[in-house]
């Protein structure tokens, strides 16, 4: 797997999506799956940049890392930030108007909906979500 370490800032979001692009382009990932793929790293780096270091005013880093074996895509985000699990989450209603949903949790939804697979763990201080996608 190849590695990436980079400060969590919103503004890193394009530096992350390339160095994945990178890994998928060299497997010749079809662009269907790269563009899904790419969705679901943008909604996964940017909430680890917008919430995970909320409390500590000088932020932190992320790491990702990204490879494909045997056709499988496997991404893992690495944060120090506050521990949280976003496959805890509950689907949103969506079933229910604009007006009446909470507000929140669609990314994530469609980030379930999209790659193959999607864990958490917490471990040794540090969120570790993964993501995989069979292409």
């Amino acid at each position: 797997m190849k590695e990436l370490t980079v400060f969590a800032g919103v503004d890193r979001l394009g530096q992350v999506t390339e160095f994945v692009n990178g890994v998928l382009e060299e497997a010749d990932c079809p662009m269907k799956a790269l563009m899904q793929i790419d969705l679901a790293v943008e909604e996964l780096f940017v909430n680890i940049a917008s919430y995970a270091y909320r409390e500590r005013p000088e932020g932190g880093e992320a790491v990702i890392r990204a490879g494909i074996e045997d056709g499988l895509v496997t991404i893992v985000f690495e944060d120090g930030g506050v521990p949280f699990d976003p496959t805890a989450k509950e689907d949103p209603d969506r079933t229910a108007s604009a007006e009446e949903r909470e507000i929140g949790g669609l990314g994530i939804f469609l980030t379930k909906k999209i790659m193959d697979d999607i864990s958490y763990e917490y471990r040794n201080g540090r969120n570790v979500l993964t993501v995989t996608k069979r292409i």
